[in-house]
């Protein structure tokens, strides 16, 4: 990024932070992404070359410090890094009430979409025992149009490929109605009223989809009148 040839601080921190993809790489790690392949995955359209050169610059800018084994290499928020949270809360804020989420086909991405609900779910929900939920979004791309979430004893999975378990639940919707539940535009019982979605399987755990499908932790967090301070879920 060319310099502002400032010395300004805002232009000295906007240089560093304000070229495409960083914010966003922030974002993931501040949501709790540590290994370069659950960075990759909250980042699916970043080439692996371009976000290793981001997360290069944030190393050398002080923002990121680089642990582990060179076969393990884990990426943590330094003092500073960490210090970014309120300012990537505050724009995730601001983008929900003010600049509507474009829910146009070719801006959806189901890998984001489930990834993001995969590291926000509550399993606490659900029952200890194995809970399968399937996921069909029949206007998704092939070869992303099935998921399945699998929670057991407190932990929870994403699958891509069926792995034959029997599933508890099966929720049938277009990308951009779930999209759209995630993003707080509606809630998951009033689209399942408005038959945008539809849900088939075990009664009494459809009952716990709202308290589970309520929505990005960005987008709950700018859905409220005033703005706490956000407590990501882990990944």
């Amino acid at each position: 990024m060319k310099s502002y040839g400032q010395f300004c601080p805002l232009a000295q921190a906007t240089q560093l932070l304000c070229e495409r993809w960083t914010f966003i790489v922030i974002r993931e790690l501040i949501a709790g992404s540590s290994r370069f392949s659950e960075i990759q995955r909250g980042v699916p359209l970043m080439s692996p070359t371009l976000l290793s050169s981001r997360l290069k610059k944030l190393i050398t800018a002080g923002v990121v410090e680089l642990s582990g084994k060179q076969s393990d290499h884990v990426y943590l928020l330094t003092t500073a890094g960490k210090e970014l949270q309120p300012l990537v809360e505050l724009l995730g804020v601001w983008g929900h009430r003010w600049v509507p989420a474009n829910l146009d086909l070719a801006e959806l991405d189901a890998s984001l979409l489930m990834w993001d609900m995969r590291r926000s779910i509550n399993p606490a929900i659900f029952p200890r025992h194995k809970i399968t939920i399937q996921f069909e979004y029949p206007d998704a791309p092939l070869g992303a149009r099935d998921w399945w979430l699998v929670s057991e004893n407190g932990d929870v999975d994403l699958c891509l490929k069926d792995h034959g378990f029997d599933v508890d639940l099966l929720i049938q919707c277009s990308l951009s109605a779930m999209t759209a539940v995630w993003t707080c535009q509606q809630s998951f019982n009033q689209a399942v009223k408005n038959r945008q979605i539809k849900v088939l399987g075990n009664d009494k755990l459809a009952t716990k989809l709202q308290d589970w499908l309520c929505g990005s932790a960005l987008s709950k967090l700018g859905s409220l009148p005033t703005s706490p301070t956000l407590k990501w879920q882990q990944a």
